[in-house]
């Protein structure tokens, strides 16, 4: 509608303003000394969905940190829509690698360079000055609620019982969420699926305390050398995972799926090259893309023990660590995949260590029908302003609550993404391409248009 591109070009600048004020507060939720910083970003959020003209903007306080709710309702018995978004980032570390300050939200080649600018306060935004784009045209016809947590990044702990407190608030026909990617901008594309997770610790113990390596070395076992020997021993020579029973509950993707995945445009020598490495890796079988979607796995994700501070020290460590994750598909509980992987740990240990294995957090996968009425009005909207049909994809990330949401609002969930795979989410130089900024502020109205409950 022309009256919305007329306003969004007007305040486009204002919008963008308004976006880097919100990424310049360092909302890292799994550093306690930010806990200030959390609750800062939280009265942010409201203020600006204030702004925006909801009806009303509150601070929900839970064991962690607080949920921001709003809500603008036009008449109940028009459709409902929840937006959820997260409003916390992940650590910035390692600090050394970022061109710019990770709180000092840079602006390079069209491209906000800052922690949280596309996971998720880029994409969550978005749905804000949507809001006030619909409101302030006096072209809203729906319902629109908004649950915007602090604690995505840290498994969202407290999120399940805050859902469970308040179906009544939060009820809703769909819940609409922004925390995934596009193929591009050339491409379109809207995520069916999202992988589960169980993320764990392992503590590996040798001797009791760390030990001179000249004169206990060759007679006392390494942690360090166990525990990598352990880790090595979870894929096979075709990368299959070998813990029994991982695989025993995975939805295996129809012939017809993995066709429509394969339309996706794929370069993968371009791939390699923006990764810097020079041949890919993954379980034998199945393309790059499939590996990444419809295929579980499970990858270390940090390991540590002994002495690696400046110099030298010839110590044989008495402990070692790893912490390690299983991205997981449809009808792979996490709850038995967390249990599979800490039995496993024990089972391999070798008598000359003990083993400690703890769960850090976990999630479900979700699948979203392409049938529903969610689905099709993202689809819709999409088409409007890409002019192209977008390609239903399988994402690898994990959004846990999508299938919280559904269980306990019985309602679908779309997922409705505007960032790239390429914007270094979790990493050093974070990026959200401002042209996606706008496209999802352009496209998200006739979302809102298009959904009929």
């Amino acid at each position: 509608m022309q009256v919305w591109k007329d306003y969004q070009e007007k305040n486009k600048d204002r919008f963008l303003e308004e976006l880097l004020a919100l990424l310049r507060i360092p909302s890292v939720s799994a550093k306690s000394e930010h806990k200030p910083d959390m609750l800062a970003c939280a009265e942010a959020v409201k203020q600006r969905l204030i702004e925006a003209g909801v009806d009303k903007a509150e601070i929900h306080q839970t064991a962690g940190h607080p949920i921001v709710y709003a809500e603008k309702i036009t008449d109940p018995s028009k459709p409902t829509v929840l937006v959820y978004g997260h409003y916390d980032v992940q650590p910035v570390e390692p600090l050394d690698l970022w061109n710019s300050g990770p709180f000092d939200p840079t602006i390079i080649d069209g491209k906000i360079f800052a922690r949280g600018s596309c996971d998720d306060k880029g994409q969550f935004y978005m749905h804000v000055k949507a809001l006030e784009t619909l409101i302030q045209t006096n072209t809203l016809e729906n319902n629109i609620k908004f649950c915007i947590e602090g604690e995505e990044e840290v498994g969202s702990p407290n999120l399940s019982t805050y859902v469970k407190a308040n179906t009544e608030l939060l009820k809703a026909d769909c819940v609409l969420i922004s925390d995934t990617a596009l193929i591009s901008l050339d491409t379109p594309s809207l995520d069916i699926g999202l992988r589960g997770l169980s993320y764990i610790e392992v503590e590996v113990t040798g001797p009791n305390r760390d030990l001179h390596s000249g004169v206990y070395g060759g007679a006392v076992a390494n942690p360090i050398t166990i525990l990598a020997k352990m880790i090595a021993s979870l894929h096979d020579e075709n990368n299959h995972i070998t813990i029994p029973g991982f695989y025993e509950a995975v939805l295996e993707s129809s012939t017809e799926e993995r066709a429509l995945m394969a339309e996706a445009p794929f370069n993968e020598a371009e791939y390699k090259d923006d990764l810097g490495v020079r041949e890919l890796w993954g379980e034998a079988g199945y393309s790059t893309n499939e590996r990444t979607g419809i295929r579980p796995t499970l990858e270390l994700n940090g390991i540590w023990g002994g002495y690696t501070g400046e110099g030298a020290k010839t110590v044989l460590p008495s402990k070692a660590f790893a912490k390690i994750s299983a991205r997981l598909v449809p009808n792979q509980g996490s709850d038995k995949i967390t249990e599979l992987l800490i039995n496993h740990f024990h089972a391999i240990a070798p008598p000359y260590v003990t083993v400690k294995a703890t769960l850090h957090h976990g999630g479900e996968p979700y699948l979203t029908p392409i049938d529903s009425s969610a689905y099709k009005a993202a689809a819709k909207a999409m088409e409007t302003t890409f002019g192209k049909t977008p390609i239903p994809v399988r994402g690898g990330g994990s959004i846990p609550i999508c299938s919280l949401f559904e269980k306990e609002l019985d309602c679908k969930v779309v997922l409705m993404g505007f960032g790239l795979d390429s914007d270094n989410l979790h990493s050093p130089n974070e990026k959200f391409d401002l042209a996606n900024f706008y496209k999802g502020i352009e496209t998200i109205p006739y979302f809102h248009k298009y959904f009929e409950g």
